[in-house]
């Protein structure tokens, strides 16, 4: 076994050109939708650069040493909301409670740094127990099936009464992790199955039952405009008019856009949730493409890494990750054009936000780290040659 020496060949200089790329496109849009804020996204882009390479330097098993502690602390954090008053330091926006605001740092969302803490938990708990599983059976794929509950249901738990669009981040991570943990068919296709059925009740409710989802789960009031907005947002009053709004802007793009800065269409907070109807009205159809063609590139290239690395543990990563960003992308988008409603996920790498773009660009630190720290083994024909 050998470790590659040089620095050339252990860096990922596929996913660094990639991030430059959202770099860019998140800059311009920015700079459009509200040029004030250019000069803190570029921040947060130099400290996210400087986290990669922080993380990049760990390897496995000393991110395997940290993870509990990474996982409690965010634990703590998300308790310590739950059950904070309203104050200057933990305040409500939007109807959640999810912040915590320092003075001259800002806003900080752990629901945000849980997922990278949670997917490293997961990863963890299905390695862990394969290395003790000699004997695979129904039984021992159970047993494992419980544990990854455990460690997701506390902080799903935790994240549904404050933030509903991070808890469906969270479900979507342990489902994909889920499918290469090698748990059997047989009690997978069952679980979703039963997931799906109580998600579609739930949604049955969130229309026709919502005293009920107020009384039982401790929904807000607010989350149900969501769904009205979502299904006809122009009877939907003042809970419509962002979603009526991402449509014109999108719409009138037509194919090739209006042009940088010569949007017409003001939709409020468009420098975060709704960035996509900045690129969309300016750049058109192409713009828009393009930008799904990069997050094609991405998470192909997520998914070469995760095929050519002989480490279970890094796989399980780049699987969570890749739910991840996966999972952020089809809905953000998705929630702009009415294909899906309006949950306040942000679009990765480009949306405005200190803590999802950290969250992001620590994720990739994970992935840099796969590649740096990758080991070859002598008469093996895998290789992360990209």
């Amino acid at each position: 076994m050998r470790t590659k020496k040089g620095f050339s060949e252990r860096f990922d200089w596929t996913l660094c050109l990639l991030l430059m790329l959202f770099c860019l496109v998140s800059c311009i849009a920015i700079y459009s939708a509200n040029a004030s804020y250019l000069q803190s996204q570029i921040m947060w882009y130099a400290i996210g650069s400087i986290v990669i390479a922080i993380i990049m330097y760990f390897d496995n098993e000393q991110i395997q040493q940290i993870t509990w502690i990474l996982y409690g602390i965010g634990a703590l954090l998300l308790i310590g909301l739950l059950f904070a008053p309203v104050t200057d330091f933990t305040p409500k926006r939007g109807g959640a409670q999810s912040w915590y605001v320092i003075p001259h740092i800002g806003s900080i969302q752990p629901s945000e740094y849980m997922k990278i803490f949670y997917i490293l938990a997961i990863a963890k708990v299905i390695t862990n127990h394969h290395k003790k599983t000699i004997y695979k059976s129904l039984l021992t794929d159970f047993i494992l099936m419980c544990k990854l509950g455990i460690v997701a249901g506390i902080p799903i738990g935790l994240v549904i009464v404050q933030d509903f669009g991070t808890t469906l981040v969270l479900m979507a991570i342990l489902i994909g992790m889920m499918l290469v943990s090698g748990i059997s068919w047989k009690i997978l296709i069952p679980l979703y199955g039963s997931a799906a059925a109580f998600g579609s009740i739930v949604f049955y409710l969130a229309i026709f039952g919502r005293e009920l989802l107020e009384k039982y789960l401790g929904v807000d009031p607010y989350q149900f405009d969501r769904i009205s907005s979502w299904l006809d947002p122009h009877n939907a009053g003042d809970a419509g008019l962002q979603l009526v709004k991402s449509l014109m802007a999108i719409g009138s793009g037509l194919i090739s856009g209006k042009g940088l800065g010569n949007e017409e269409v003001y939709i409020p907070e468009r420098h975060t949730d709704f960035i996509f109807t900045i690129i969309g009205e300016e750049y058109g159809f192409i713009g828009g493409s393009i930008v799904i063609i990069l997050y094609f590139f991405l998470i192909y290239h997520l998914v070469r890494t995760a095929l050519k690395t002989a480490d279970p543990y890094s796989i399980y990563i780049t699987v969570g990750v890749i739910s991840m960003i996966t999972f952020h992308v089809f809905e953000n988008i998705g929630m702009t054009i009415q294909l899906l409603p309006i949950t306040g996920i942000p679009l990765p790498f480009i949306s405005y936000g200190g803590s999802s773009l950290m969250t992001n660009m620590m994720a990739m630190g994970l992935i840099f780290s796969i590649r740096y720290h990758y080991k070859s083994y002598m008469f093996s024909s895998n290789s992360l040659s990209f």
